[in-house]
């Protein structure tokens, strides 16, 4: 077998393989005499099928068949023996198939980056020192209670934080615009769901009452006839309903897995999982300037093309799973272009490159204690704790993903050795901030068309 490689462009490699006719041909035979034992034809009894027929039969797709299988095997023996490491699949192009000739094929594709590990000496880490108040449970548990607050119809001139049910239909120079209208729908005012001035203006008013309001949309607004644009809603309010905060009794109690020890136990749960949920934030936040400042002290490096593509797929698909049922129907690539996640995916790449090149290099491997560790805090927000702990090391797949977070943990740790961490007090709610921030931007969408 004759091999050549070119170097096309970065991380592109050209293996140009020649194999010699006499291993296909051997090859071909050695499967036609195989299926001589076998083979049925009208005129000729089981296993006396001349060779001459099989190959007027059989002999063409049995040699395609026989050129794959030699191809793939050739390409895996040159990359060994010029000791290439493909990222993702070659590109495989057939330039002498013809029979008596010699075998010669082109498999264009990539190759990982060398990547030279830094000692992160000078790496400045900012690590969150909080703890959590009395004054932030009482914070939280009034959370939960508006999260679990019931709505009850009043007889009396609607306020912020209320919902109302009404009827509205905008109109734009006199004529009702597309999504301009309903009736009996449900808004809670104050939510800011509707565009500015259209909630307040609501305020004020009882079942029963009509309004007309005179409004302008948002120069930002993303339908482009209705950016800017004066606008008027007439409305009917029919119904007020005012927020009702559930007590805090044994129910309520019982909803968060406390069955008894009244508000002590209540409080004291939720410390736990205010502390944990501090905890884990607390190590994101250290563990997310570590991965941004190993990206930076490595500068511009090379990834593969197809490892990017590969990402950006497996983003797209995270995406779409918010549409439901409803993705099946949809052009998910042209709702959901490569655009919108290459530049995450590329920063995703490149991270995941140099981990590994640590990893490998320092033969990290995952602690078993602290593997167990990490599944049993993940089975705290399970009913069945045990049950959980006993799946996930049953299911090979989820304790690798496991294993790995835990081998980036250590990862982390080790850096975090050598690097500058600076301790810096903060409030409990500053410290939990960036969890905040993103579940801000994940609920953050466009106003209603009212």
């Amino acid at each position: 077998m004759q091999v050549s490689v070119e170097t096309t462009s970065g991380l592109e490699r050209r293996l140009i393989v020649g194999v010699p006719a006499e291993k296909v041909d051997t090859a071909v035979n050695a499967k036609l005499q195989e299926a001589a034992k076998t083979v049925r034809l009208n005129g000729f009894r089981p296993g006396k099928v001349p060779m001459r027929v099989l190959k007027q039969r059989f002999g063409a797709s049995v040699r395609m068949e026989v050129l794959n299988e030699v191809m793939n095997e050739s390409f895996y023996q040159a990359i060994q023996e010029q000791n290439l490491t493909p990222a993702g699949q070659p590109s495989i192009e057939p330039k002498n198939m013809d029979e008596g000739k010699d075998v010669e094929f082109v498999a264009t594709f990539e190759v990982f980056p060398e990547i030279e590990t830094k000692d992160y000496t000078s790496l400045e880490v900012v690590r969150p020192q909080a703890e959590v108040t009395e004054s932030d449970i009482d914070d939280m548990i009034d959370n939960l209670r508006q999260q679990r607050a019931s709505f009850e119809t009043v007889e009396r001139a609607a306020e912020s934080g209320d919902k109302v049910v009404l009827d509205y239909t905008g109109t734009k120079d006199g004529e009702a615009f597309e999504g301009g209208s309903a009736e009996k729908t449900e808004l809670e005012l104050g939510s800011g769901r509707m565009i500015p001035g259209f909630e307040d203006g609501l305020i004020g008013l009882s079942a029963g009452d009509e309004k007309t309001l005179a409004l302008t949309f948002p120069e930002d607004y993303h339908a482009e006839e209705l950016k800017g644009a004066a606008v008027e809603f007439a409305v009917k309010v029919h119904e007020v309903k005012a927020k009702q905060l559930p007590e805090l009794n044994e129910e309520l109690f019982e909803q968060f897995g406390v069955k008894e020890g009244g508000v002590d136990a209540f409080r004291a749960e939720v410390r736990k999982n205010m502390e944990r949920e501090l905890e884990r934030a607390t190590r994101n936040r250290v563990k997310n300037q570590v991965m941004d400042g190993i990206l930076a002290s490595h500068g511009e490096l090379q990834i593969p093309k197809a490892l990017v593509a590969q990402e950006i797929e497996a983003l797209r698909q995270q995406s779409v799973q918010q549409f439901g049922a409803m993705a099946e129907q949809l052009d998910v690539k042209a709702l959901l272009p490569d655009e919108m996640f290459t530049e995450q995916a590329e920063k995703r790449v490149r991270l995941g490159l140099i981990l590994n090149e640590i990893i490998n290099q320092n033969e990290v491997q995952a602690d078993a204690d602290k593997v167990k560790a990490a599944i049993e805090e993940m089975a705290q927000g399970y009913e069945e704790k045990d049950a959980f702990i006993q799946w996930m090391y049953g299911n090979q797949e989820q304790l690798r993903q496991v294993e790995s977070m835990v081998v980036e943990d250590q990862l982390v740790d080790d850096i975090l050795e050598k690097a500058t961490v600076q301790d810096e007090s903060m409030s409990y709610q500053e410290a939990m901030t960036p969890a905040a921030e993103i579940d801000e931007d994940s609920e953050e969408g466009e106003d209603d068309p009212a």
